[in-house]
Order: structure tokens, then C-alpha cells, then sequence
């Protein structure tokens, strides 16, 4: 394949009709959401349904979905680059965009469920080092820059080309890649300079992202309650994150491919693996599943029987069984034949994982907050379920719209595949 050609078929494409509805779409929810987050900030948190017991609510349940969906940077760049893995050259740039976008809307979902946003300040000024609320903010925060670095360093390369068509970025476009690339001559010492950088962000960003869901859990874990008081946790939720994180590249795939006509870089052998990872991440965190609830329910311990009822038949027991077949088992049952990992069928396991693993993290917060240890007695009637409030719906489909109008923009400023990766491995493979 000629070198002009990978070019012309990578550059950065302007939004066309649907790409402008699409983001005018994005652009009312968000907001909306921040008319509603306008609200809260005037009224307080009363706007919410959260109360004395459930004072976490769908806020945090956000917050664990996005730092779950986080995670697939790690998988995809830095386990990919690091094992050598060369057909996931064309799943980077995703994987990275994604990973941003989701970490910067998990600290954002932060600041808005404490109310007065100048508390995020506090954190820094005083916070104390025994609390893992400050080894979450710790983490994340680092994790935040190394997936800036892990974005911006692959696409140096990339910035010489893009500041050669003018005329297709734009001139405001072509400044900004002056700003942030004209410094790349593409010299072989600085390649291996970017190489050698590359490499270390790939080693460390690895365990950070495994510690920020193991903090994350440890949020809840070290909070002594039924269905939270589990050494299982960190695991779990590294396995569950993994997997959300690779449903949400496969989705990513199949909207570039045909958004874009990249079916030439994005084939069909690229959704065939990814759905075996998908099958193999879908069994994995349904063990993770089993064996978090399979011994407390023989146990069946006093203070975790009503949680556990609450889930498997009571009022949870829909969303339960909703999140565990639409998240884990029929993903799973799709992608083990061969004709389930053909683009649309992964595609549509990939949303499928989604959607289960949202859920799923509802699951998490909410129902342990309603089966506290010490039992509610003369409590209001609303303390005893809870039923968001459209500001927190708002609120939380602002930040899924804002997550998606991140990745949106930032498709439209930098490729979606490596440019000069992709030649380079033309040139390799002799295509």
C-alpha cells in the first residue's frame, strides 16, 4: 500500500452531517447536566434522593465505571506494546483516547458527589495519608498524566504529517499541531528517545492501573459492611475493569471502521481476537462473580443475609440478573462461535459488556448502603430506598455524554490510527 495513500486514508476527517448532529446531541446533554449540577451547587445535595444511607448513590457508581473503563489504556497500549503484539498497532490510539477521556470524567464525578466543589481542594491541603480516599487521589492523579504522556508521545511522528495538510486540518488545527509537534524532525536519535519513553510509560503504567482499581476497591472494602467486607475485591474489580475497558475498544472499532472506512486497518482478524479476549475476560470475571458471592451465601452470616436475598430475589434480584447475563453470559455465549466474532456481533457484545458492567457497579454501591449492620429504626420512608433524582441522572448522562464528546474531539484533531506506525509496518510486512 502506497505511503500517500495511508495518509490520505489517516488524516484527521472533519465532521460530516451525522458527525455534527452527533456532537450538537452531546453538546445539549452535557448541558443539561450542568444545569443540573447548576442546581445542586445552589440548593445542595438535598436535590439528590442520596440521604443518611445512601449517601454514595449513582455518583459513585459512575465514578467506579469510568475508572473501570479507564483501564483499557493499560490493557491495549501498554501489555500490547510491552509483548510486542503487532496487530494491536491500529487499536491504540483508541484504547489511548478512551483511557483520557474516562479518567478525566472519574474526577470530575468526584468533585460534583461532594457537593461543595472546593472540598477537592482539601484533599491536597489536608489530607491525611492513612485514608485510601487520599491513595485514590494519589493514583489517579498519576494515572491521569502517564495516559496524557502514553497519548501524546506515540503521536509525535504523527505531528510531521499532519503539519504537511494544511488545507485538510484547518488553520487553527495546524497551529495547534505546530504548538505541540514542530519540535519533531523525526531524527533516528529522537526515535529512539520516544521509543525508550514510550517503554517506561508502558512498565509503570501497568501497576498503577492495577493499584487505582485496587484502591478503589479498598474504598469499600475497608468499610465494614455486608457485600463490601471482602478480600476479593481487588481482584474482582481489576477483572471486571478489564473487561468493560475491552468491550469499550470493540464498540470504538466497529463506529471508526464504518465512520471512517477504515475496514483496510480495522479488518475483520482484529475482531476476531478481540472477541477471544472478550470470552476469556467474560469467564474470568464470572469466576470473580462466583466466588464473591458463592461463600458468603453459604455462609449465609446474619448481617449479609438480607443483602444477599436483596440481590439473588428480592428488589435487586432484576438489575442482578440483568447485569450478570447482559454483562458476562451472553457476551460470552455470542463470541465462542466463530460466526459471534465477526464485526457486528462483537460490536454488539461489546455494548452488551457495557451496559452489564454499569449496571453492575450500581449493584456495588447501592444495596450495601441499604443493608447497613446496625438495622434502620425510625427512619423516614424515603431513607429506605433510594430512587435517583433527575438531577443525578442528568448529572450522571452529562458525564457519559462529556466522556464521549472528549473522545469525539479529540478523533477529530488526531488520527485514529497511528500514521506512521501503520507505514512503517506496511513497509515491514512488504503490503
Amino acid at each position: 500500500m502506497a505511503e500517500d495513500k495511508i495518509i490520505q486514508d489517516l488524516l484527521p476527517q472533519k465532521f460530516g452531517k451525522w458527525g455534527k448532529i452527533w456532537t450538537a446531541a452531546l453538546v445539549v446533554v452535557c448541558l443539561i447536566g450542568a444545569f443540573a449540577y447548576y442546581r445542586q451547587l445552589r440548593y445542595g445535595l438535598v436535590v439528590t434522593a442520596m440521604r443518611d444511607y445512601v449517601s454514595w448513590g449513582i455518583y459513585i457508581s459512575n465514578f467506579v465505571f469510568f475508572v473501570a473503563i479507564s483501564l483499557v489504556g493499560s490493557l491495549i497500549t501498554a501489555i500490547f506494546r510491552l509483548a510486542g503484539v503487532k496487530w494491536g498497532s491500529p487499536l491504540t490510539r483508541i484504547a489511548e483516547i478512551i483511557a483520557v477521556a474516562a479518567i478525566i470524567f472519574a474526577a470530575i464525578i468526584i468533585i460534583v458527589d461532594m457537593g461543595s466543589p472546593e472540598r477537592f481542594y482539601f484533599l491536597f491541603t489536608h489530607g491525611r495519608i492513612q485514608s485510601p480516599i487520599i491513595w485514590d487521589v494519589i493514583v489517579i492523579t498519576t494515572y491521569f498524566f502517564i495516559s496524557i504522556l502514553l497519548l501524546y508521545y506515540p503521536l509525535l511522528p504523527d505531528m510531521k504529517i499532519l503539519l504537511r495538510f494544511r488545507e485538510r486540518s484547518g488553520e487553527g488545527l495546524h497551529k495547534f499541531y505546530k504548538f505541540i509537534g514542530s519540535f519533531w524532525q523525526g531524527t533516528a536519535a529522537q526515535f529512539r528517545l520516544s521509543e525508550k519513553a514510550i517503554n517506561m510509560l508502558c512498565i509503570a503504567i501497568i501497576p498503577v492501573a492495577f493499584t487505582i482499581h485496587t484502591v478503589t476497591s479498598w474504598l469499600f472494602a475497608t468499610t465494614y459492611r455486608p457485600g463490601w467486607d471482602s478480600t476479593n475485591f481487588g481482584a474482582y474489580f481489576i477483572a471486571g475493569a478489564f473487561l468493560v475497558g475491552a468491550g469499550a475498544v470493540v464498540v470504538a472499532m466497529y463506529v471508526f471502521r464504518k465512520a471512517y472506512h477504515l475496514e483496510k486497518y480495522i479488518t475483520e482478524s482484529h475482531f476476531e481476537k478481540m472477541g477471544r479476549i472478550l470470552v476469556l475476560l467474560a469467564m474470568l470475571y464470572l469466576y470473580f462473580n462466583v466466588n464473591e458471592f458463592l461463600t458468603p451465601f453459604f455462609k449465609m452470616k446474619e448481617s449479609e443475609a438480607a443483602y444477599l436475598n436483596g440481590l439473588f430475589s428480592g428488589d435487586f434480584s432484576a438489575v442482578f440478573w440483568f447485569a450478570i447475563l447482559t454483562g458476562m453470559i451472553v457476551p460470552t455465549i455470542i463470541l465462542l462461535f466463530k460466526k459471534g466474532r465477526k464485526p457486528l456481533p462483537v460490536m454488539i457484545s461489546g455494548i452488551l459488556v457495557i451496559i452489564g458492567a454499569w449496571f453492575k457497579r450500581y449493584l456495588i454501591v447501592t444495596p450495601t448502603l441499604l443493608h447497613p449492620f446496625l438495622p434502620m429504626h425510625d427512619v423516614p420512608a424515603s431513607y429506605r430506598h433510594y430512587y435517583p433524582s433527575w438531577e443525578e441522572w442528568a448529572i450522571t448522562m452529562g458525564s457519559l455524554a462529556g466522556t464521549l464528546l472528549v473522545i469525539t474531539i479529540l478523533v477529530r484533531i488526531f488520527p485514529i490510527i497511528p500514521i506512521q506506525e501503520t507505514i512503517i509496518e506496511q513497509h515491514e510486512t512488504g503490503k
